[in-house]
């Protein structure tokens, strides 16, 4: 619909609308393919010049998504099915690929975004919750600690929201970051989708950092490479779609379906400008969250050394 803007916080989705707009995507190369026997369609968007960079309202990087239809269905942490850890795997295997390469065992922070207290926008909180945090032991112990040949260093750190701490989030990771020199920083949030098909099925790894809260219009500092001097790999899965666009994407089913044409007055689309400020999530999210969490967990572990 032309007359508001739907956010998402997803570069393939920002590639499909500049798409269906009819433009010429200069500076984009798109890779797709499937992979494993759950069916994981994997789509690399690399944007390579600033004009991509401009068409697609996305920085400059290379962003990979992973579309798993039944991601929400996998069980939980008790009851692990195979293809719970097959997408753990592919997602490890994505996300070492963007990593820096260190001969030495590396050293990562993992930075947990969002608030414990709204379960849509948990999940960095509850992905921490299940990393295995290896800093401590190998400080105190060496590597010898966990016999293995290559490990990394682990810390992490859940800065919660600006309203219970008064610091932008990016003060705190600067902080944090300055006293404890990691090699990579690694942050995990909620974001925001313009399909409800990708809803809760969709995980997006990037190496272009992160700007917290740009999905829902809530912008705040950006977390990036330019900003703290070191790498960072932004991860999230999709959790809440904004209203205004299930409104405009009912109307256009009524469009196509019915084969007429839905007039809109201006009172109308204002009322669709005004749902930008309402976000909608699954029924089932508060379960969804705790088996997304395990899943992401487990690829980072398997990714840090700690599963073989």
């Amino acid at each position: 619909m032309a007359y508001f803007q739907a956010r998402t916080d997803l570069a393939l989705e920002a590639r499909e609308f500049v798409e269906d707009a009819d433009k010429a995507l200069h500076g984009v190369i798109v890779e797709e393919y499937e992979t494993g026997d759950e069916e994981i369609h994997v789509t690399r968007v690399r944007i390579t010049t600033k004009n991509g960079a401009r068409l697609l309202g996305k920085p400059m990087g290379t962003y990979v998504t992973l579309e798993v239809p039944g991601l929400t269905e996998m069980g939980e942490s008790s009851d692990v099915g195979e293809g719970h850890r097959e997408v753990a795997e592919e997602i490890s295997r994505q996300l070492s690929a963007l990593l820096p390469e260190a001969e030495e065992a590396a050293s990562v922070l993992v930075i947990g975004l969002g608030n414990r207290d709204v379960t849509a926008d948990a999940l960095g909180p509850a992905v921490v919750e299940h990393l295995c945090i290896t800093r401590h032991m190998i400080r105190e112990y060496g590597k010898n600690a966990f016999a293995r040949e290559k490990m990394t260093m682990v810390s992490s750190m859940v800065p919660g929201v600006m309203a219970k701490t008064g610091m932008e989030t990016a003060e705190i990771v600067a902080g944090i970051v300055k006293e404890t020199s990691p090699d990579a920083v690694i942050v995990i949030d909620a974001l925001a989708a313009r399909s409800t098909k990708r809803l809760n099925r969709t995980i997006q790894i990037s190496n272009t950092g992160i700007h917290p809260g740009s999905g829902v219009g809530n912008h705040r500092s950006a977390i990036t490479e330019e900003v703290l001097g070191v790498p960072v790999i932004a991860m999230g899965v999709p959790t809440v779609v904004d209203a205004a666009t299930i409104v405009g994407d009912a109307l256009q089913r009524m469009h196509s379906e019915l084969k007429e044409t839905v007039f809109l007055k201006a009172r109308d689309s204002m009322a669709l400008t005004e749902l930008n400020n309402m976000y909608v999530t699954a029924k089932d999210i508060d379960a969804t969250i705790k088996r997304l969490s395990f899943t992401l967990a487990e690829a980072l572990n398997i990714t840090f050394g700690m599963q073989a």
